[in-house]
């Protein structure tokens, strides 16, 4: 009987993984920590991506206005936005919405303490 290329590609492929064992070739599991990772490190694995930046932005409100009134703003002006004293904030992290929460005061500086995680569902 003759070959054709297919069965040959076949042969070599299936060769390739002859050292693998009885049970095949090993598979990483991804959903564990990754080997050396601390057992309370519930993101282990993931240390590659720890320094890669990201942009959060906590948005008060929103306002709309003529490119006219824009250009006339000076310091001090008082610009109306769509929420009102005490409702919450929105967090967002590379433009997707992740949290909301409320602005706090630290040590005179203003943050955001997160009060509720958005879920979205794909």
């Amino acid at each position: 009987m003759d070959k054709n290329p297919g069965d040959m590609m076949l042969s070599t492929t299936a060769d390739a993984f002859a050292d693998d064992g009885p049970s095949g070739p090993v598979l990483e599991d991804f959903d564990r920590p990754a080997a050396g990772a601390d057992a309370g490190d519930e993101i282990g694995g993931l240390d590659a991506v720890h320094d890669v930046p990201v942009k959060v932005q906590a948005v008060l409100g929103r306002a709309r206005m003529p490119v006219g009134d824009l250009l006339r703003l000076k310091a001090g002006a008082v610009v109306e936005l769509d929420r009102r004293v005490g409702e919450p904030v929105d967090i967002f992290v590379n433009d997707r919405l992740i949290a909301r929460g409320e602005v706090v005061l630290i040590d005179n500086a203003l943050g955001v303490t997160l009060t509720e995680i958005v879920r979205t569902d794909r």
